[in-house]
């Protein structure tokens, strides 16, 4: 992760949920390009508290980081939520955010 200057507004996403409670990846996708397209904003923050990243597994939270970078393809950086209890958990999360591409970690 390279260091940058933060500015403009960065936008905490939902994590979506179907019925079920498993995430709603197209429902993901859409925000994701709602927010870049629509809303204009300047920068993602998936996985924050806002995010539910508590309710999610540890292969969710992964995935949902990488399809974020993946979906907004270099439009607006993303600040991936990679906290935990687990301070080695925590690394594992960063690690994985800056290998899918994310900007930075919170």
């Amino acid at each position: 992760m390279q260091p940058k200057t933060w500015a403009g507004c960065h936008v905490p996403l939902i994590t979506p949920f179907k019925d079920d409670l498993s995430v709603d990846w197209d429902g993901l996708k859409r925000l994701v390009n709602y927010f870049i397209e629509e809303e204009k904003c300047d920068g993602l923050v998936p996985c924050g508290t806002t995010g539910e990243s508590p309710t999610l597994t540890n292969e969710e939270h992964d995935k949902v980081i990488e399809m974020c970078v993946k979906e907004a393809r270099g439009r607006v950086p993303v600040m991936a939520g990679t906290g935990s209890n687990s301070t080695a958990e925590a690394i594992e999360r960063t690690k994985h955010a800056e290998h899918v591409g994310a900007a930075a970690s919170l």
